[in-house]
């Protein structure tokens, strides 16, 4: 029996170390170089169509820097922004940007009702899932899972990002073929809908 526990005790030991292996603390000092685009402690961007990085999940912003690092995922504006950092660095800066407060928008009144359904219910006659089922219902997301919190995510970038999966523009990461396969379901109307509708949920 002891050595059951001891072997639940290091196992849960491994994973907090797997999902939370940065520093938030060292993490901010290259923090800075994000700033331009992110706001500042990466909760206000300067275009909507920027994401915040303010409480995204430690997990998912590491895999998603490694990804953009080793251009897998492409984005220009972040050319060449990682190449001199390090793994640690980038768990760091990860660690950093997870701590921070994410702030939450209002959502469009006229949409909310379309939203909160798609995203609670899914649509069964389109075979479309629920965003809650991964994502959380408070959209606080699954951070062992690699699932990213949307809860008050810019309205923009959210909308930008299902149509790039829509159009299999954004096919990098683990997750991406199931977004992929949710998002070619997805009307325009319905995007939009949910799109707003996360950037108010709390």
């Amino acid at each position: 029996m002891k050595k059951l526990i001891a072997g639940v005790v290091l196992g849960v030991s491994l994973a907090a170390t797997a999902y939370g292996a940065g520093d938030p603390e060292a993490g901010e000092a290259n923090a800075a170089t994000c700033a331009g685009c992110h706001g500042e402690n990466g909760a206000a961007p300067v275009m909507a169509v920027y994401p915040k990085l303010s409480g995204l999940g430690e997990k998912y912003l590491y895999q998603q820097l490694e990804l953009i690092k080793a251009g897998d995922r492409a984005i220009p504006e972040m050319t060449g922004l990682l190449d001199d950092m390090s793994e640690q660095d980038l768990q760091d800066l990860a660690a950093y940007f997870d701590a921070q407060e994410m702030t939450i928008a209002k959502a469009d009144p006229e949409l909310v009702e379309a939203g909160r359904a798609l995203y609670r219910g899914g649509n069964l006659a389109s075979g479309i899932a629920a965003c809650a089922a991964c994502h959380n219902p408070s959209g606080k997301g699954n951070d062992p899972a690699g699932y990213p919190r949307l809860s008050g995510q810019t309205a923009e970038y959210v909308e930008k990002q299902l149509i790039a999966y829509r159009r299999g523009e954004r096919d990098a990461g683990g997750q991406s073929q199931v977004m992929m396969d949710l998002a070619a379901k997805l009307t325009d109307a319905e995007i939009k809908a949910v799109s707003s509708y996360i950037s108010g949920l709390h």
